[in-house]
């Protein structure tokens, strides 16, 4: 007997959450949403309409490619991140930052800042090209920072369900640089222009590297993903590829096809995100 609608969106729902939040999602939830205790933001703020969205799936995944190709950023991921060994574990523990800062209650918000600060005290090292690397190093936390910003923005944009419009922008990105701040990022955009700024400034640091394309690699081609999930899997991934810029395709060895991007891509990656909206309401 076929499962119902019903059904069938309760038991997406439920593999989307343990996969991206982890067993302990309703406990988890508890945690940052049932309590008193005001957040970092408003109700009605910008950054918790974007980071809500399903379109964050895919902004997400654009965000990783981004990062990497900072040689320095890559490095540190490439020596000491379980990505490989562990990608769910790694998805559930960013999912659970940008939760903790956007929705929870300020005690939760800065208690999942202190986890990142500690963590990155032990992400130090030498690159390949010979240069050293921390993790806590203000100018790399930038960069993170701004490419983050620019995805979430970037898949926001195409595939939210609500776009931020005029002075919604501004604010977001101001919202996003309180979480920076409390990072360790010095002077974090505050308007969408200073970030475009921002951005320009670290084109000259970024390249693609041998780290850099494995990563690639193993994110779009590779996952360690059961066969019924390789389908939407790959949706998001051509949806993000699809939103990168154009400069930065021949860097990661990305495919660029224009055309099939417009009558292919973006709209396989409006599919994707309504079915995840619909799997996992907000309301």
């Amino acid at each position: 007997m076929a499962p119902t609608p019903a059904e069938l969106r309760s038991w997406l729902g439920s593999q989307i959450r343990h996969r991206v939040v982890g067993p302990d999602a309703d406990v988890r939830h508890t945690e940052l949403f049932d309590t008193d205790e005001p957040g970092w933001f408003d109700d009605d703020a910008p950054i918790r309409r974007v980071h809500a969205d399903a379109s964050m799936f895919i902004g997400g995944m654009r965000a990783l490619l981004f990062q990497s190709l900072h040689p320095l950023a890559m490095a540190g991921v490439a020596q000491h991140s379980d990505y490989r060994a562990d990608p769910w574990g790694r998805l559930q523990r960013t999912a659970d930052f940008l939760a903790a800062t956007t929705f929870g209650p300020t005690s939760e918000a800065q208690r999942a800042v202190d986890v990142v600060h500690r963590v990155h005290q032990r992400v130090v090292g030498t690159s390949s090209d010979g240069r050293p690397y921390a993790a806590n190093d203000p100018h790399l936390l930038h960069w993170v920072h701004i490419a983050e910003l620019d995805s979430f923005l970037a898949a926001h944009d195409r595939f939210g369900l609500q776009p931020l419009l005029g002075s919604e922008r501004d604010r977001y990105v101001a919202e996003t640089a309180v979480v920076a701040r409390a990072l360790g990022v010095e002077h974090p955009p505050e308007t969408e222009d200073e970030l475009r700024q921002h951005l320009r400034t670290f084109r000259p640091e970024l390249r693609g590297t041998r780290e850099a394309h494995d990563a690639a690699r193993y994110l779009i081609i590779q996952p360690p993903l059961p066969l019924a999930a390789r389908a939407p899997y790959g949706l998001i991934c051509a949806a993000a590829v699809a939103l990168m810029p154009a400069w930065t395709r021949l860097s990661l060895r990305l495919p660029w096809l224009p055309v099939t991007e417009a009558a292919v891509l973006r709209p396989a990656g409006e599919l994707v995100t309504r079915t995840l909206r619909w799997a996992l309401p907000t309301d």
